[in-house]
């Protein structure tokens, strides 16, 4: 979007035609959103399109600017999750959390038609303009939407008076896509990072439609979470971006993420950045086992490859021809079991630096504040991933599949006696969960020091090193009832809640929240708004509430809370 028209845009924030207090010109068209004053202090806007839908012949390319529109655009609604292999934490059938996420587990969800962004704003018009804070959901590039109640930003806006958006974004296959069947000559359409370049025109209509909103295109945080938070910071040293000059966003905002290369990580460190043959490999690997499902073969023999990288027949145009589920079948049935259903950037050397730590640690980056957030119990919600290595265990931590997992989540009572035992979730192997080196506890550790810790502290010590201000905090609220407070703990995904001020009915809140430590956990929830709001206006989360300094890495802040009050700590 040029510049003129962003700009011609800072006086657009007036109500529409006829004093409609819903409805806003964006630069494709006018939509018009929900008046939620009444329930939550804040007018919303949903399912707004910042991009033309990546279906067809769009398919596997960067993204295009929305088709202008004429007519006012209802915007009252989530639109579809992207297309997925639905996960525990996936939509179900009705793109919100309901039975239907137990039901639906390893099936096809979503849609492809799924480029939209979700605007929430307090109720009122701002004196001056508000900052403007973007979430990149989680869920390991392969699944997630934003219509997940814990996203919901009306609380966080109404909070800190700024304008949340939420991003859908392409995911698997269909945002990280390396085949040589799909090469243009293009080095952007070519990365294959169709998903980093989703956000990037995400963060474009915001540049240009903001204000209309009553946000400030001037501070613009980007904030992600987990694969979001890989997502930001794969941003924050984007060659591409770096040479554009002008920032799309002003502050980041990375919550239990990292980006790493092996070469940067301790022995035994898990990098969030393959190589970029992996990713090649992977892409060939899809074409060539799409090829063979279409054809019935068993065998990879029976697949003639030719310079497209599959078969003859199997060009582009007829793989922008598959159904999305006949793909994601091929992924589910051919390279999962090679363990190449994974999806994460690819190192293209322009959509996402070769080296993003190199990059860091040469100046090549957006030199800007930097927050980033960890659970003491990261990989509580992982322990299946015991079983990478010795070094963890080598076996699985976590006794019941998904399904069960939903299924006692879904019909939990908080404040009930427990219903449900250690040795129903936990081997036996490490029990007690406290016993020193083999225990459950321990082993979680073992794990995130290989892991979030790892990729954390590569990218902060990198960032301090260039004497950029970096902030760092450590989430260990657990007052869960027992035994999930040893079960979980202060578990990845945990302080999502707290950040958002979401406490409503979601996939952990039946684990999570009780009467009892509803005191404790809202003023934790509080602090933690204030901390983001202060980032997001100042690039500084320091708040005179607060109570506590915020040291500079490699310091943090330890947010948590008895049942009664926050116990914010330095550490």
């Amino acid at each position: 979007m040029p510049v003129l028209l962003a700009l011609s845009l800072l006086g657009c924030a007036a109500p529409g035609p006829g004093g409609a207090p819903m409805q806003r010109q964006t630069a494709w068209g006018p939509v018009s959103g929900s008046d939620d004053s009444a329930a939550s202090g804040t007018w919303s806007w949903k399912g707004v399109p910042y991009a033309q839908p990546p279906v067809g012949a769009l398919r596997w390319r960067a993204p295009r600017d929305p088709q202008p529109w004429s007519g006012v655009r209802p915007a009252r609604a989530f639109a579809p999750a992207c297309v997925q292999t639905q996960r525990l934490y996936g939509p179900g059938l009705n793109n919100r959390y309901d039975g239907t996420v137990g039901s639906t587990l390893g099936r096809t969800v979503g849609a492809e038609d799924c480029l939209y962004l979700n605007i929430w704003t307090p109720a009122s018009r701002p004196a001056v303009p508000r900052p403007v804070i973007v979430f990149v959901h989680g869920g390991s590039n392969v699944t997630g939407y934003t219509a997940d109640p814990v996203y919901d930003g009306a609380a966080l806006a109404k909070h800190e008076d700024a304008v949340v958006v939420s991003v859908n974004y392409r995911l698997g296959i269909f945002g990280f896509l390396d085949a040589k069947a799909l090469k243009t000559g293009d080095p952007a359409e070519d990365s294959g990072n169709f998903a980093l370049l989703d956000i990037v025109k995400a963060l474009e209509f915001v540049a240009a439609n903001a204000p209309a909103f009553g946000g400030d295109p001037r501070r613009v945080t980007l904030m992600g979470q987990s694969a979001g938070a890989v997502n930001a910071y794969a941003l924050l040293s984007s060659p591409m971006l770096v040479a554009r000059g002008r920032p799309l966003f002003h502050r980041l905002a990375a919550l239990s993420g990292g980006l790493s290369t092996a070469a940067s990580l301790p022995p035994g460190g898990i990098p969030s950045v393959l190589p970029a043959p992996v990713w090649a490999a992977r892409g060939d690997a899809l074409v060539r086992a799409s090829c063979m499902a279409d054809r019935g073969a068993t065998d990879a023999a029976q697949v003639r490859p030719s310079d497209t990288g599959g078969a003859s027949e199997c060009t582009a145009d007829w793989l922008r021809s598959l159904p999305a589920d006949t793909l994601l079948q091929v992924v589910r049935t051919r390279l999962a079991p090679l363990g190449m259903a994974a999806s994460n950037p690819i190192p293209d050397g322009w959509v996402l630096a070769r080296d993003p730590i190199a990059a860091v640690r040469a100046g090549r980056y957006l030199r800007m504040p930097v927050l980033a957030g960890h659970t003491r119990d990261e990989t509580k919600l992982f322990p299946q991933l015991f079983a990478l290595s010795a070094a963890p265990g080598g076996a699985s931590g976590r006794l019941l599949d998904d399904g069960a997992v939903f299924s006692l989540a879904a019909r939990y009572d908080p404040e009930a006696p427990p219903q449900t035992t250690l040795q129903e979730w936990i081997p036996p192997a490490y029990l007690p969960p406290d016993a020193p080196a083999t225990g459950f506890d321990a082993r979680a550790r073992q794990l995130d020091a290989v892991w979030f810790s790892a990729i954390r502290d590569d990218m902060l010590d990198a960032l301090r090193a260039q004497r950029g201000p970096v902030w760092a905090y450590e989430f260990e609220w657990d007052r869960l009832p027992p035994p999930l407070n040893q079960i979980f703990g202060a578990a990845h995904t945990f302080d999502l809640p707290f950040v958002f001020g979401n406490f409503g009915p979601s996939l952990y809140s039946r684990f999570m929240f009780t009467s009892a430590n509803a005191p404790g956990r809202l003023a934790l929830s509080d602090a933690m708004m204030r901390s983001l709001g202060a980032f997001a206006r100042h690039g500084d989360p320091n708040d005179p509430e607060l109570g506590t300094r915020w040291p500079v890495w490699p310091g943090r802040l330890v947010f948590d809370a008895d049942l009664q009050r926050t116990t914010i700590r330095v550490r």
